[in-house]
């Protein structure tokens, strides 16, 4: 079975026969113990530091499906290598575009990515509070935001209204975490702990959604909810709404309450806080064992894992688009 893997150290990669060779360097610039992944089993590449590669080896890559994402100092995503689109397919293409290009289309597509998001986020509430957390009050403000989430009438005025949804689910982090706070949501950078995490873990998420959109028809770039853009693969922002709350922040609840991860795990300087490696490997270690478990789908009929289920959201948006069976969002029924 494929799976994921981290590169945290700056180094050299390259191709040994059927293997991926990496060789990490240390801050003194001395090469440490090569170590080997078989290409047959990697899936993805996550890069955390400089990485020295040349273009025979990503062509290597290409041929093998293997996708690269790419994370700066700060901890933010910077790109993606991605195969080339062997995927894409002319009809989705241009329904996909059609949608867009209609505003009552997008629209509609925009406020059902809100609905399952804000839905999922009142969820994880619903969760704490029957877990003796008072959250009554975040949870009244959630539920009266939601019905203005209908009557938006344009893209711009949907996401100010998921904007104050937002606002109003972080103000409750504070009594669902023990030991950390967070005063509101800061980003680029982070100004605390939680921030750092929630950070660290969208991107996670966004990359995740970028690469199985890359295994269905649809073409990342043309998005709903969030504006398009030169070079961004906005659709993986749209999906990654809905799975945020069920993936990420289920995530850092865990770590933070069962104290898996603890201050000595940031870097905290002036006017930003980061995460260390020791922070990154457990929320990672974390966050793939969050993927990995399986729910019974209702429709389905079998058990799914949640790293699945994005891929099947992508196959439900590609029927909308084709005109076969309206979108309707992933929301936690459990």
């Amino acid at each position: 079975m494929k799976k994921n893997y981290y590169l945290f150290n700056p180094g050299r990669l390259s191709r040994k026969d059927n293997t991926l060779k990496f060789v990490p360097v240390d801050e003194e610039g001395q090469e440490q113990k090569p170590r080997f992944l078989p290409v047959e089993g990697v899936s993805d590449l996550y890069v955390f530091g400089s990485l020295d590669a040349n273009s025979a080896l990503y062509n290597f890559l290409g041929k093998k499906q293997i996708a690269v994402h790419f994370f700066d100092y700060y901890e933010n995503y910077t790109g993606s290598f991605m195969p080339r689109d062997y995927l894409l397919a002319g009809k989705v293409q241009i329904a996909q575009t059609r949608a867009y290009l209609r505003k009552s289309r997008r629209l509609g597509l925009a406020q059902a990515f809100i609905e399952g998001a804000s839905f999922n986020m009142l969820k994880n509430l619903q969760y704490y509070q029957s877990r003796q957390k008072d959250l009554s009050a975040e949870i009244d403000t959630i539920q009266s935001l939601r019905s203005q989430i209908s009557g938006a009438q344009d893209v711009s005025a949907l996401m100010g209204v998921e904007g104050n949804i937002r606002q109003v689910y972080y103000q409750a982090f504070d009594a669902i975490l023990k030991d950390f706070s967070m005063p509101g949501r800061t980003k680029r950078p982070p100004q605390d702990e939680i921030n750092a995490l929630i950070s660290f873990g969208n991107m996670m998420c966004y990359s995740g959604c970028l690469r199985a959109i890359h295994h269905t028809q649809l073409n990342p770039t043309i998005s709903f909810l969030h504006e398009p853009g030169y070079r961004r693969y906005s659709l993986a922002l749209d999906l990654a709404e809905i799975f945020k709350p069920i993936l990420v922040d289920r995530v850092i609840f865990k770590l933070i309450n069962k104290q898996m991860i603890k201050e000595k795990d940031f870097d905290r300087q002036l006017n930003r806080c980061l995460l260390k490696d020791s922070g990154k490997k457990s929320f990672i270690q974390a966050y793939e064992q969050r993927l990995g478990e399986t729910i019974h789908h209702r429709v389905l009929k079998k058990k799914v894992s949640y790293g699945h289920l994005i891929k099947l959201e992508c196959y439900k948006l590609i029927k909308d688009i084709l005109g076969e069976q309206p979108y309707k969002p992933f929301k936690i029924w459990w």
